[in-house]
């Protein structure tokens, strides 16, 4: 170990020996004269000729291979490398080098030259380096991390060292070795997330950045930031500069800070670099949505907290020259004309670039082969318009911050819907095929009914049809009757069914959406000629449109994980955060920028919002509840109805103040009918709701749309959170994003290993064996294995009778992904029905493994499995490609017997 008899190596005037405590990492304690540590040494890279071979080292009072001697008078250290063996002498008490040493041969034999490592200042100055100096620099964030060793971070960062290298890149080194260290010890993902906090400080400070204020100031100087908030910062600078908490930093994980880091923090134009810290970037954030100094310190401490994220889009743009920050956009179908068609492609393009996930409807174009009548030609159907909007989302990525993203919605009596369905197949010919768009089937209850019945199913070009996109339950069901008389063709409902439980199986696309439910039970559908065409990119947003209406949604989450104490949830903390986030969605529409003319009518006219809900599994496994528990059900609901009740009892105070929204008078709210009773639901608190009842009948409500639990990808990675309703994936994942690959660790099973004295390198090894499941851990008793299981464990079942019971109090919809490991067709047709069934306006994405996974997964898992304890599903022969390979035989069989049999079908248990 080594010990330092020098000022600078320790805090204040103490010339006390000092070493870092081996029983208590990162803490400093006295220690005699004879208390010494063996030097480790470190293998120098081939990538780094100069780096040291050993770190740090030093005996007191004893011979050592190397040591740095702090030269009190000179005020400087010296660095000797000691790559090449030499006679031992006696270290000076104190002394810790790390040196690079270069051997020549002479003619009287091997001389040894020394020379001094230096690194490179971000200044231009070049100074030796100082090895105390890295460890201090580590142990300056560790104060609350008991499991981290500063020392074995400054080791293995100076392994990576080589002569000249800068002090950028030594901070970067040492942020890597810290976040590699992840999968042994999770706290040093916050070490990770300090050091890089600390790192970003730097290179603001480096552009003579030191405060908020003067962060706004340097950035509207190189036209990052808009007049209207470099004015309101100007104003208010001290007020707002003295409400900056340093302290937030602390709240992030890697992962998060580093997608913060990477893609949210604005930077200069030419040097990349950024202009403002994670704290400032959510004061900027709270200040473009605020009129006041009081609500953006409010709404910023808010989100500093993580307790509540608005989404990507208004923390990218919030505070900027272009402040689009609405996160959906819902275009409705071109008509069938070709001019309106390239003016879809072009609001697309625009939407798009400013970081709009899209939905697209495609139900009124023609068909393959429908007659022309201008040029007396066929046409191509709809797939070449597809591959041309293709092509326009992957070009237009949202404002080089993510990928583009557009989905595209087809109703099922489509002539082109067996081409539709095969747009994202991996074969098939190329000009055919749309890897960027993701696709969705928008289907009326008249084909899952046929489905059911194992009827016929008559495919009418739209051409012949026109009224069809616009029409939902009853109506629908009759126009479509008397259409079918002009049918293209006919099929049999179950086999179309089966082709989208194939495209499901294979692609995890071709999301399941249910026009009929999501029409009926929907605000906005109060008078004739409001229908809801499509819903959006992730399925959770579901509002009116039309040609000269695109629907707009404005979203944000709150992190219920951070509203959740063992003893259970704080109701007045969390009706606190949606009233303050209700408020601040709402403001977006009015300060919003819209890319489209269609947008910007629409959104200030119904007003909608989406508020989400995120880390419900932090809840769970906070309150040690079952994903699939009831007691875990009821609590699921109960939140879910005070999120809602709480944004609508909001709403209703700023329709007082504001006056309701241009399109009050055709809601279902106007004609006295709350979302809840649409769905027959039995509240828990009928008091509140009466008195809600009354007020909005009286002053009427500010948004059409409250509640939309979106997926929350990105925000919950920086809230530090699990996503949205989802139970988790796996217990310790690798998970890649734009920012890179990330290992992610259950910190809450991390925290029941060592309280068991089980958390090991051999017990990690058997979680990563198994995929991340711990079902096979003979060591952990039943319920904590229960309490674990991951999402390929638990009954899907559970997942949409969660998803059904929260759903009366969620007047949009819910991204709602399910889970299994080797799909099947008999599988996925019962589950599906089964949402249908539950009531469900939509599903998302299907997720499955690849059929080497599943085989190493189920062996690792059902190996040991104890009784009691749901375990991945057996892998069918050959992998699940190849049990949806073809729709025939036993794959028919299995069809007809999961929708007639849906209550004891092998996917519900």
């Amino acid at each position: 170990m080594g010990v330092r008899d020098c000022p600078a190596a320790v805090s204040g005037n103490d010339r006390r020996h000092h070493a870092l405590g081996s029983s208590r990492p990162g803490k400093r304690r006295p220690v005699g004269d004879r208390v010494s540590r063996a030097c480790p040494r470190v293998r120098r890279p081939a990538s780094a000729p100069h780096a040291s071979c050993a770190a740090v080292g030093g005996r007191a009072g004893g011979p050592t291979p190397s040591a740095v001697r702090c030269d009190r008078s000179a005020g400087r250290r010296l660095w000797r490398p000691p790559c090449v063996r030499r006679p031992r002498r006696q270290a000076e008490e104190g002394e810790m080098t790390v040196t690079r040493e270069r051997a020549t041969n002479g003619p009287a034999g091997a001389e040894q030259r020394r020379q001094v490592m230096g690194v490179r200042k971000r200044n231009g100055d070049t100074e030796p380096v100082d090895v105390n100096k890295i460890v201090r620099a580590v142990e300056r964030w560790v104060a609350d991390l008991d499991e981290v060793d500063p020392l074995r971070v400054a080791t293995k960062t100076i392994s990576g060292l080589y002569d000249g290298a800068t002090t950028a890149e030594l901070d970067r080194l040492s942020i890597q070795t810290a976040a590699e260290l992840i999968g042994e010890e999770p706290q040093y993902s916050k070490l990770a997330a300090r050091l890089l906090a600390a790192y970003v400080d730097k290179e603001v400070r480096g552009q003579q950045v030191a405060s908020f204020s003067q962060s706004i100031r340097y950035a509207h100087g190189l036209g990052l930031i808009s007049d209207e908030t470099a004015a309101f910062v100007s104003r208010n600078a001290r007020k707002l500069d003295d409400a900056v908490d340093p302290a937030g930093d602390l709240r992030f994980e890697y992962f998060g800070l580093r997608t913060v880091a990477d893609r949210y923090l604005l930077r200069h134009p030419q040097s990349r670099l950024v202009v403002e810290t994670p704290q400032y970037w959510l004061l900027r954030v709270a200040c473009g949505l605020s009129g006041t100094p009081a609500e953006a310190i409010g709404f910023y401490r808010l989100m500093s907290s993580l307790a509540y994220l608005p989404s990507s889009p208004t923390l990218f743009n919030s505070g900027t020259r272009h402040t689009q920050m609405s996160s959906c956009f819902l275009v409705d179908s071109p008509r069938d004309e070709l001019d309106s068609i390239y003016q879809r492609y072009h609001q697309v393009a625009k939407l798009s670039k400013f970081s709009g996930g899209i939905g697209i409807a495609w139900s009124r174009v023609r068909g393959r082969g429908a007659l022309i009548r201008g040029t007396n030609g066929r046409s191509n159907g709809i797939v070449p318009f597809l591959k041309t909007l293709d092509a326009g989302v992957a070009a237009v990525n949202q404002g080089g911050r993510r990928k583009g993203a557009a989905c595209v919605y087809l109703e099922p009596w489509h002539p082109d819907i067996e081409e539709f369905l095969e747009l994202r197949d991996n074969t098939g010919e190329d000009a055919r095929r749309t890897h960027n768009l993701n696709l969705a089937n928008w289907l009326p209850d008249e084909f899952m009914r046929r489905v059911e019945a194992d009827g016929d199913w008559s495919l009418i070009d739209p051409s012949e049809a026109p009224e069809l996109p616009d029409l939902y339950g009853e109506e629908f069901d009759a126009a479509y009757r008397v259409a079918e008389k002009k049918a293209v063709r006919t099929v049999k409902a179950r086999d179309l069914y089966g082709r989208m439980m194939r495209t499901l199986a294979q692609t995890g696309n071709g999301w399941m959406t249910f026009k009929d439910r999501s029409n009926t039970l929907s605000n906005q559908t109060g008078e004739p000629g409001n229908t809801i065409h499509l819903s959006n990119l992730c399925t959770e947003i579901l509002e009116v449109n039309n040609d000269a209406e695109t629907a707009v949604c404005n979203l944000g989450s709150v992190n219920l994980g951070a509203h959740v104490t063992a003893d259970g949830v704080d109701w007045e903390k969390l009706r606190d955060t949606v009233r303050t986030a209700v408020v601040f969605l709402d403001r977006v529409i009015d300060i919003n920028y819209y890319p489209a003319e269609q947008a910007a009518a629409s959104n200030p006219r119904w007003r909608p919002v989406g508020l989400g809900l995120m880390g419900l599994q932090d809840a769970f496994f906070t309150l040690r509840l079952p994903f699939d528990s009831a007691e875990a059900s009821e609590l699921s609901t109960r939140v879910q109805e005070e999120i809602f009740l709480t944004a609508l009892e909001t709403s209703a105070g700023l329709a007082e103040r504001f006056g309701p929204h241009p399109a009050y008078a055709q809601t279902r709210a106007a004609r006295g009918d709350l979302h809840p009773e649409l769905w027959g639901a039995v509240p828990s608190q009928p008091q509140r709701w009466a008195g809600l009842k009354a007020r909005v009948g009286e002053h009427g409500l500010r948004n059409s749309l409250l509640v939309a639990i979106a997926p929350t990808a990105t925000i919950a990675s920086i809230a530090g959170c699990y996503e949205c309703i989802e139970p988790q994936v796996s217990n310790l994942f690798k998970r890649e994003t734009m920012s890179g690959e990330f290992l992610q660790v259950n910190t809450y099973l991390v925290g029941e290993l060592k309280a068991r004295g089980l958390w090991t390198a051999s017990i990690r090894d058997q979680i990563k064996r198994a995929e991340g499941s711990v079902q096979g851990l003979a060591e952990l008793p039943a319920e904590v294995r229960e309490l674990f299981r991951t999402a390929w464990e638990l009954p899907q079942r559970a997942l949409i009778d969660l998803a059904a019971a929260r759903a009366p109090y969620i007047d949009q919809s819910q991204s709602l992904n399910l889970f299994l490991a080797a799909p099947t067709i008999g599988k996925l047709s019962s589950m599906y029905l089964y949402a249908w069934k539950s009531g469900l306006k939509t599903t998302y994405y299907l997720r499955s493994r690849p059929a080497t996974r599943i085989q190493q997964a189920t062996v690792a898992v059902t190996s040991t499995a104890q009784p009691g304890v749901a375990v991945a599903s057996s892998a069918q022969p050959g992998g699940a490609a190849s049990s949806i390979s073809g729709f025939a035989g036993t794959d028919a069989e299995a069809l007809a017997c999961s929708l007639e049999n849906p209550e004891s079908c092998e996917a519900c248990q």
